[in-house]
């Protein structure tokens, strides 16, 4: 079926009259731009990685707590808004319009909750992990290695394999390619620039280059915000003029409707049933979404648990929630506006044209960014949305890195290390016949516990591990059956995050919850969402006018397909939090001596908290912080002064880091130590007064807006 319609195409003449260097996209005033770009950004990861401590744990992976307000807020915005952002967002916006702004509006208040209510906690816990939270709030270490897999997989799934995607597909089609092998060798060079920054300098270099990086991607986003809504006459031509967007060409499914067609609700945040974003799925699975990814996802806390005070951290949460009302301006309505302005190629509805324009045949809408970016920018700033892009990509990735080594590191090779220790002496003995040890293997208190600059290095090391899963990964999300990057995000994350989420709060909230029940919660909902996440990718749906029959069995169409992923994690956290208050009142309770400043309500309980266990490697005491500040810290035992450094030693010193000497910083008691904690959590009356008045403002500003597109 075709239909003629009021569609442009201008996009089209306007690419094929650009002259391009090397028959790319791109003018020599572009290249220089991007160049400047990078000279710049290495620049400031050389600076920031001079004045880092990368030799101790809290200076490579808190930047040893010393970040004031204006960084951490920066770099929450920029370690969420990677390149998937900026393709997936707008490509949300082109396919559906306004709705998508649903989720970064409920953003704000996931922040300001982050900020109030879990950083607290945190902060006085003296974590750097958010298993390890877990691990000291029910005790055990099941939980904590759980929790950290399930962590390594979805950042493996979702944050590094789509923002590699978006970035690569960005930079591919800037270079006029189509090629696969293109896209992975492109993937595989962002992933090596990303991992110098990370490996270099740790969180002070990452948290430094996402502020310089948020700076950037707002000028340029709304630089070509501005060219867009003008290119299509203005806000009021963008509202009128999208409804009839749609391609020339469209197929017809076989439900007998036509292909491509724009929802007639494209101006409401909260919607029907009828066009995928159901409101009641909108308003209460979204507050489900929102507090795991902004309260309990390691990227973004680890930026808060670096802040100098809680007055820091609380603040730098208001300045990222003020930053997030302008994905609707910089993102979702230029992808309306790329939908009218090339709806031949963005809207295109027809399975064999999507595949000849873009490679998808599930259809284009990906692409709505980028056709801007090519085709309204003139020389120079299209050179400036690369960059812009490229820091996009490059903020989210060293965010995830950085975070990922901090997981691996502290939650997994504590615990696998004696173990890894002994395989290697057996695979010595094997290969040269040497064996230092016992072979029945050495006792755990009689093997030196590992040192902070091996912990350091072997965090660095795991990444390369994640990188090469997460390239190979890029293919299914080409070929998933959503054309929408946005929504492949999403779908992957509400299978997972409503066990891990809920599991948080009760954590936070419910001093009776233990860990019987906090296991068993976790893992039947864990359950449910693998489930849903193997039979969403087995069973795909056939693109809207293909010829490909629907294989899915009945079951499947009614429990997955007709059940949205919002619906299911209200489900599955239903499911959680029962299962997980039910096996709780039948078991043990926690005393509450062990809970000391590890709830809300204890957060400020200046006692002395009894662990569960005995720690692994942490030593019994604790010193002040490398900022001076009481705050609560963590150090590993390290090699004596006077022993004998080797030749290997030398260089990952020269290379990483020397170790923090464990003399250098005052020694605390334990009493000390629980007094401090409580009192870090103190604030400065003024201060706290015009953080709540901001954070006030911000609530008021979100509801309006809800108000103002309902």
């Amino acid at each position: 079926m075709e239909e003629e319609v009021m569609g442009v195409g201008a996009g089209v003449e306007v690419e094929e009259e650009m002259g391009g260097v090397g028959g790319s996209r791109l003018a020599w005033l572009d290249l220089v731009v991007i160049a400047g770009y990078i000279i710049v950004v290495l620049a400031v990861g050389v600076w920031s990685s001079r004045r880092s401590q990368k030799g101790s744990l809290s200076g490579y992976f808190l930047a040893s707590r010393n970040m004031s307000w204006i960084p951490v807020g920066g770099s929450l915005f920029a370690s969420n808004i990677g390149s998937g952002h900026f393709i997936g967002l707008a490509g949300a916006g082109a396919a559906s319009g306004v709705v998508a702004h649903g989720y970064e509006q409920a953003a704000i208040y996931g922040l300001l909750v982050l900020g109030w209510v879990f950083v607290p906690v945190y902060m006085s816990a003296g974590v750097y992990t958010m298993p390890e939270y877990l691990g000291m709030r029910f005790g055990g270490e099941r939980i904590r290695v759980f929790l950290s897999a399930i962590s390594l997989a979805l950042y493996i799934f979702t944050k590094i394999a789509a923002d590699l995607y978006a970035g690569a597909l960005f930079i591919q089609l800037t270079l006029n390619s189509n090629s696969q092998e293109g896209l992975y060798l492109i993937a595989i060079a962002l992933v090596v620039v990303a991992g110098i920054f990370t490996i270099t300098g740790g969180l002070t270099t990452v948290v430094y280059t996402d502020l310089m990086q948020t700076v950037l991607m707002v000028t340029g986003s709304l630089v070509l915000a501005v060219m867009s809504i003008h290119a299509v006459g203005g806000y009021n031509s963008l509202v009128e003029g999208y409804q009839y967007a749609t391609a020339t060409k469209r197929a017809v499914g076989k439900d007998g409707q036509v292909c491509g067609e724009p929802p007639p609700d494209y101006m409401n945040l909260l919607r029907s049933g009828e066009h995928g974003y159901p409101w009641p799925s909108m308003t209460f699975g979204m507050a489900i979404l929102q507090i795991w990814y902004w309260c309990t996802d390691q990227v973004i806390v680890q930026r808060t648990l670096a802040s100098r005070s809680i007055t820091h951290g609380k603040a730098g949460t208001v300045l990222a929630a003020y930053l997030k009302y302008l994905p609707l301006f910089i993102m979702v309505f230029p992808g309306m506006a790329a939908r009218i302005l090339f709806p031949d190629r963005v809207a295109c509805a027809d399975p064999e044209e999507c595949r000849a324009i873009c490679g998808s045949p599930s259809g284009c809408t990906n692409s709505a960014y980028i056709e801007l970016v090519l085709n309204i920018l003139p020389s120079g700033l299209r050179g400036l949305m690369l960059a812009v892009m490229m820091a996009a990509l490059m903020s989210s990735l060293t965010s995830v890195f950085n975070s990922t080594s901090t997981i691996f590191t502290i939650d997994i090779w504590r615990l696998i290390r004696h173990r890894v220790l002994l395989v290697l002496q057996g695979v010595q003995w094997w290969c040269w016949g040497r064996w230092r040890r016992n072979r029945a293997g050495t006792p755990r208190d009689e093997m030196k516990e590992a040192t902070e600059i091996e912990m350091v290095v072997v965090g660095r090391v795991a990444v390369l591990v994640l990188v090469v899963i997460s390239v190979l990964w890029i293919p299914v999300i080409q070929n998933s059956g959503n054309a929408q990057l946005f929504d492949y995000m999403n779908t992957i994350v509400s299978t997972m995050c409503a066990p891990i989420m809920s599991t948080f709060v009760m954590a936070v909230s419910i001093p009776r919850v233990n860990e019987k029940g906090a296991f068993w919660g976790l893992t039947s909902g864990i359950g449910l969402g693998v489930i849903r996440f193997c039979t969403e990718f087995a069973y795909t749906i056939p693109p809207c006018g293909s010829d490909e029959p629907d294989l899915r069995p009945y079951l499947v169409k009614r429990l997955v397909g007709d059940v949205h992923y919002m619906y299911f994690s209200i489900i599955v956290f239903t499911i959680t939090v029962t299962v997980a208050v039910c096996v709780s009142l039948t078991s043990e309770r926690i005393p509450e001596h062990k809970l000391y400043r590890l709830t809300f309500w204890s957060r400020r309980d200046p006692r002395v908290r009894t662990p569960h266990h005995p720690t692994v490697c942490p030593r019994s005491d604790k010193k002040v912080s490398d900022s001076g500040d009481p705050s609560p810290t963590m150090t590993l035992e390290e090699p004596c002064n006077d022993e004998e450094v080797g030749c290997w030693q030398r260089v990952t010193r020269r290379v990483f880091g020397k170790p923090t000497t464990p003399d250098s910083q005052p020694h605390l008691t334990q009493e000390e130590e629980a007094r401090n904690a409580a009192e870090f959590l103190n604030e400065p009356p003024f201060w706290r007064e015009v953080v709540n008045v901001n954070a006030v403002i911000c609530i008021t500003l979100s509801t309006f807006v809800y108000g103002f597109y309902a």
